[in-house]
């Protein structure tokens, strides 16, 4: 009997030896759309993989909604480590670093392969800037293309003078301005309620955004202007990646790699459904008249020449790079 104790002792003394060893780590990854948004389902299967490639020993919690955090707070709260992991869509931050908002200069990447180029041109130095600020970048997923909503006929760039515009980020703000419309700063989160008030009356945005607000109980026009493909990028705290095993750090990588390919993917196949969706709810999805297609290609120019004003050589090189 005294033999069995000891022998249970021992048994005990080296599970509790080895429990550091197979202790769970726990991280927090703050996100800013719905949990059924696809960036947001992409977070949910990213951090599954790493649970099953890991036996668990890292647990990555996915808190969408700006549930944790508002969508302009994550990356802060991540560099400081209130979270150890989190999604953006980067160009929140473009005050930042002009390079943050490469993606959304009007109509010049207007297509998923031509966003996929400008994201390989533009990665490494957003990959530095990050660095710089104590964040490893994962991976980028793209939003769908860029259209305008509207609770009227918009034919010319004139028509849109006077609107409450929902602004999002340092371009939506600038159109605004350039066709003498009064912009608005409101995130994703907080776009149902500015909708239902009657603080915006017409926005740009995704087929997907528009989909999650429910814009056509406010909205009765989509023009697919397809004017921008911008994306989000998740990253983490790198002090808390160092602090993993080398074993754990190689599944976040090779989970990063899987969830930026599955991002691109859904982001594609589901941009058409969207827009589905939008005229099953009555609203007229429309190509922009040729009037108002042109007046935005002059913005666009417009906003171009000021991005690479802000961006100087760095900017000039990666727009370089990218029209190769």
């Amino acid at each position: 009997m005294f033999k069995l104790i000891k022998t249970c002792a021992m048994a005990a003394c080296v599970a509790a030896l080895a429990a550091p060893a197979m202790a769970q780590t726990k991280w927090n990854l703050p996100a800013a759309y719905p949990a059924d948004n696809p960036h947001s389902v992409n977070l949910i299967a990213f951090a599954k993989d790493v649970a099953d490639a890991t036996g668990n020993k890292l647990q990555i919690t996915v808190h969408p909604a700006a549930s944790l955090f508002k969508a302009p707070e994550i990356k802060r709260a991540v560099a400081t480590g209130q979270a150890q992991a989190g999604e953006v869509l980067i160009s929140l931050h473009e005050n930042e670093d002009p390079m943050f908002g490469i993606d959304v200069i009007p109509f010049l990447s207007t297509s998923y392969p031509a966003a996929k180029k400008l994201w390989l041109a533009s990665k490494p130095a957003i990959e530095k800037k990050l660095a710089s600020q104590g964040l490893m970048l994962l991976f980028a997923v793209p939003w769908g293309p860029q259209g305008i909503y509207a609770k009227k006929d918009l034919n010319t760039v004139e028509d849109m003078k006077g609107l409450k515009w929902r602004a999002y980020n340092v371009g939506t703000s600038r159109i605004a301005e350039l066709v003498g419309a009064q912009p608005v700063t409101i995130q994703a989160a907080e776009l149902p309620q500015a909708l239902a008030t009657g603080v915006v009356n017409a926005f740009m945005t995704s087929g997907s955004t528009g989909y999650d607000s429910k814009s056509w109980e406010t909205m009765t026009h989509f023009y697919d202007t397809q004017a921008w493909i911008p994306k989000n990028v998740t990253f983490v705290n790198k002090a808390a990646f160092d602090a993993l095993d080398k074993p754990t750090q190689d599944a976040i990588l090779k989970a990063a790699a899987v969830a930026e390919e599955r991002g691109w993917k859904l982001a594609e196949e589901k941009a058409k459904w969207y827009l589905e969706q939008l005229q099953a709810n009555k609203m007229k999805v429309l190509p922009p008249p040729p009037a108002l297609k042109s007046g935005l290609e002059k913005i666009g120019e417009q906003l171009t020449a000021d991005w690479l004003k802000k961006a100087g050589a760095d900017g000039e090189a990666v727009i370089a790079t990218y029209k190769k």
